[in-house]
């Protein structure tokens, strides 16, 4: 049984104590995975939230470019929104796939893709923090671990991978070749596993259960938060914290619960859960240790 810890605080501080109550040291060069926030977004968790925590591992912020229109669909305005949100000002930051060549990173027992395209940047590090802001997803449900480590790690060209279902790399033709629902979240768990296994475990999650929209950061234009904040969890295992996160959510009394959890059955966000436990990342059985 895997072993999530939780508190109801949000705060800087809280994300360290975490982070060393999990006891998983991250060895070498250490890359931090964040989501930058799309240009307009309200939602996103900044920098200066994050800072103790990256600062307390000695990391690198880590992205990887978009495969929609946007402000992050190119290095040079990624680059530039980085700034712009105050990512480089606070850290330092590599864009994995700022150029290529992509890493392939191969799935052998994959459910629907057998490979997985990530920025080559990625080669530099040894180890991996998953910082995840945990909300809705217009396309796969909610966003979590699960999700930064397949979508958030993969390549512009990677991203159309996945939601294609191992279809196309072009991004100019990618939205027209879509998988199936189900397809695409085992899509994601798959890629998932790729960089788990890359690491070879080297990876502490932080999921924080704060600014809960149905929507991901990745919308410039996204509703607000439905939920009140719940707090932050924290395990080496993603498929046990993110399945953690969505029983909170359930056993809350907040009213907004019942929309943000339309956002997740409606897309059947569980079933990426589900589809990486069967790939071996985790486990869907866990022990919620709360720390005041």
């Amino acid at each position: 049984m895997s072993k999530v810890y939780f508190s109801r605080k949000i705060t800087s501080e809280k994300l360290v104590e975490l982070f060393e109550l999990v006891n998983k040291p991250l060895m070498g060069n250490v890359c931090v995975k964040v989501h930058s926030g799309e240009k307009g977004n309200q939602n996103f968790l900044h920098p200066e939230f994050f800072e103790k925590i990256i600062n307390h591992v000695d990391g690198t912020v880590v992205e990887c470019n978009t495969a929609y229109e946007g402000v992050r669909n190119e290095s040079s305005k990624h680059l530039e929104l980085l700034k712009e949100h105050g990512w480089s000002k606070c850290f330092k930051v590599d864009l994995l796939d700022e150029f290529g060549p992509d890493l392939e990173l191969k799935i052998p027992n994959g459910l629907v893709i057998k490979n997985n395209f990530v920025g080559k940047n990625i080669v530099n590090y040894q180890s991996m923090l998953v910082l995840s802001h945990f909300k809705g997803h217009p396309m796969g449900g909610y966003g979590g671990a699960i999700k930064q480590l397949s979508i958030g790690c993969a390549s512009s060209s990677g991203k159309c991978w996945i939601h294609s279902g191992g279809y196309t790399l072009d991004q100019k033709i990618h939205w027209k070749h879509t998988a199936k629902q189900n397809q695409f979240l085992e899509a994601m768990a798959d890629a998932a596993k790729s960089v788990v296994d890359y690491f070879k475990g080297n990876i502490v999650y932080i999921n924080v259960m704060a600014n809960m929209s149905v929507d991901c950061d990745c919308c410039a234009i996204a509703e607000d938060p439905c939920i009140k904040d719940i707090g932050i969890l924290a395990s080496t295992d993603p498929v046990a914290i993110d399945k953690a996160c969505i029983d909170l959510v359930k056993k809350s009394t907040d009213i907004g619960k019942e929309h943000f959890l339309e956002r997740v059955t409606s897309r059947n966000g569980e079933h990426t859960i589900d589809a990486a436990y069967n790939l071996g990342i985790g486990s869907k059985e866990y022990e919620l240790i709360e720390v005041e």
